[in-house]
């Protein structure tokens, strides 16, 4: 099944049209810089921001990234958290404010002044635990959270301590550490591929149980875990490529929730459907 099962990601990851599927996930804002200090300031904003329908999504960035302006990393470098907080008066994107976003721009502000870049402060974090990754990014998210945060400032930067899957904390951490592919930008070196658990939301939660990777009904941190370690066996030094195609496979709906031979006949995993087996 090992076997079978890598020979049909392979070919879903070889087949996939990267482009057409970029051009309406929240990397591709990501891709419109140059550099790598704007690059991973634009990506904390989006990934951070990934959450709802993705034209809402793609919204509330293009509007966080208009006040940031075509140098986003040097904005940071010099803004007041009450001049952010001001230039994103009215601001809402699900349960999150401007006032939210502005405390999360300016403590990556200030951790980049500190430190270089947030690549570094991740990377710091993460040697400091012995590179674990939960601890290593909670300490990270700790920092981006900032002290005393209400509810919604917790849920737009989760901790990774309370057990959820912190997806878009995962997705973040893709972005920036696996290498350039055409999606992902390979921009913290100092970190390895390796250590990354994929980015589970419901598309990726489904379709890993139908493929036999986990048999958990809720997206958490052990489901994170326990997909990442099956997809370990197939690419120990990098677990997590499958996981655009794995995840714009369910948002393009071209994974139903139930066997479907119109729709499951066209694709690259039928053979190691539960589904189809």
């Amino acid at each position: 099944m090992t076997r079978a099962l890598h020979r049909r990601l392979d070919r879903l990851r070889d087949d996939f049209d990267y482009a057409k599927h970029r051009a309406s996930d929240p990397v591709d804002f990501v891709h419109g810089f140059a550099s790598a200090d704007d690059q991973e300031v634009v990506g904390l904003v989006a990934a951070s921001l990934a959450f709802g329908n993705v034209k809402a999504v793609r919204r509330s960035v293009a509007r966080v990234l208009a006040v940031l302006g075509p140098h986003p990393a040097a904005t940071l470098a010099k803004a007041r958290r009450s001049t952010l907080e001001r230039r994103l008066d009215g601001f809402v994107h699900r349960v999150w404010r401007g006032e939210h976003v502005a405390a999360l721009l300016a403590n990556a502000g200030a951790l980049r002044r500190r430190e270089g870049s947030l690549g570094v402060a991740f990377e710091r974090r993460l040697a400091a635990h012995g590179g674990d990754l939960r601890e290593g990014l909670a300490a990270f998210a700790d920092e981006l959270r900032g002290p005393s945060p209400d509810r919604s400032m917790a849920h737009l930067v989760p901790d990774p301590r309370a057990g959820s899957a912190c997806k878009r904390l995962m997705l973040y951490l893709r972005w920036m550490i696996r290498p350039a592919d055409g999606v992902d930008l390979g921009l913290w070196t100092g970190v390895s591929p390796s250590v990354l658990l994929v980015p589970v939301d419901t598309h990726v939660q489904r379709i890993s149980g139908n493929l036999g990777l986990t048999d958990r009904p809720t997206a958490s941190w052990r489901t994170a875990e326990e997909i990442t370690t099956e997809l370990r066996r197939l690419d120990p030094a990098d677990p997590v490529k499958y996981d655009f195609a794995l995840c714009h496979l369910g948002v393009s709906r071209q994974c139903p929730s139930r066997r479907d031979p119109d729709i499951c006949g066209r694709c690259a995993l039928r053979e190691v459907c539960k589904h189809w087996r």
